[in-house]
């Protein structure tokens, strides 16, 4: 009996041992619900999170600078932000992040962040070419993000200086489109989905090309120093996970759309998961470009710094090189191999 007892206690004490042992671990990410976090949105409805071991939890935030300080903290351990002056800056007060992987990138037919101009200037012949963006008031999401090397870009082509426009700052996406309505705004560097919605509306016209401005970084994967230091393992698994994601999400592109094999169950998943619950626009919406090798544009990044730079937008001193750690896509590629599209 006492030995019967006895190997019952073993018996549990072993089955403990193994439920500890496949535990799964909890990875906080802090998401926008926009369509360039698909990632993590594939990643969990697919089980690649899970074949990892990790079960994450979403925390939702109105913006990406909001997921700045609990990253830093280790309230979150991974986040999903723009690429901007405001993430050197933190680096530069020494929040502890680091950029780990590519988000959302603009490869050429998938520049998501277009110029657009209001629909009634150009059908009055007063903007032909981006010399007529002279004086002209242009609307930016935010000061020292992205969307200022895109203008830069466009106006350089028209013979202009980032400062021969008007800048409307802080306005954000849904807004511009609102403006382009009323003419409180004649140009706007907007994100989709909102600049097809203005197309769409008969309120704007896409002017730039798809090639305006190749690779640029526009969105970044993020991790905290304190994921990174206590929790490097899991910090690989995630980003072996997050890649299979990206790989699928890769799967839906086609021809600059979402037009490719996977597209109806991506559409399926992003209608769930993001704000963006309207179907139809994601037929005539320009998707981001996303690495399916992970890899960051450390070209762009580096443009794009230069270009916060002379404008004034950076405090204290950092680089790219103590922004960017690509560590965790290396050892994920080592696993998983590079990318082979399915034809």
């Amino acid at each position: 009996m006492k030995r019967s007892a006895f190997a019952v206690l073993l018996t549990l004490a072993s089955l403990n041992f193994g439920a500890a042992a496949w535990a799964e671990e909890t990875v906080k990410i802090g998401v926008n619900g926009v369509v360039s976090d698909a990632a993590f949105f594939i990643a969990e409805r697919k089980g690649y999170f899970a074949k990892q071991g990790i079960k994450v939890e979403l925390v939702h935030f109105d913006s990406g600078p909001q997921m700045v300080a609990p990253l830093g903290t280790g309230q979150i351990d991974v986040a999903a932000g723009a690429s901007s002056a405001g993430l050197f800056n933190a680096v530069a007060r020494g929040i502890g992040l680091k950029v780990v992987a590519d988000k959302g990138s603009a490869p050429v037919g998938y520049s998501y962040v277009p110029i657009i101009v209001r629909k009634d200037l150009i059908d009055e012949g007063k903007v032909k070419t981006y010399a007529d963006f002279k004086g002209l008031k242009i609307a930016e999401a935010g000061k020292g993000g992205t969307p200022g090397p895109i203008l830069d870009e466009g106006l350089k082509r028209g013979g202009l200086k980032y400062d021969d426009v008007q800048h409307v700052y802080n306005l954000g996406y849904p807004q511009q489109v609102l403006a382009l309505a009323n003419k409180a705004i004649d140009v706007g560097v907007t994100a989709e989905p909102s600049a097809t919605q203005a197309i769409k509306s008969g309120y704007a016209i896409r002017f730039s090309a798809p090639d305006h401005y190749p690779n640029q970084q526009i969105a970044v994967l993020l991790y905290g120093d304190l994921f990174i230091k206590n929790r490097n393992d899991v910090a690989t698994k995630f980003m072996v996970a997050y890649l299979e994601g990206v790989r699928f999400y890769n799967g839906a592109l086609k021809d600059g759309h979402f037009s490719g094999p996977n597209a109806a169950e991506l559409i399926d998943i992003l209608v769930e998961f993001t704000k963006v619950k309207d179907r139809a626009l994601y037929a005539d919406m320009t998707p981001n470009g996303c690495n399916p090798n992970g890899h960051v544009d450390l070209p762009s990044l580096t443009k794009d710094f230069e270009f916060y730079k002379r404008h004034g937008y950076l405090e204290g001193t950092t680089t790219v090189d103590a922004l960017v750690d690509q560590t965790f896509v290396d050892r994920a590629l080592k696993i998983l191999g590079p990318y082979k599209p399915k034809l």
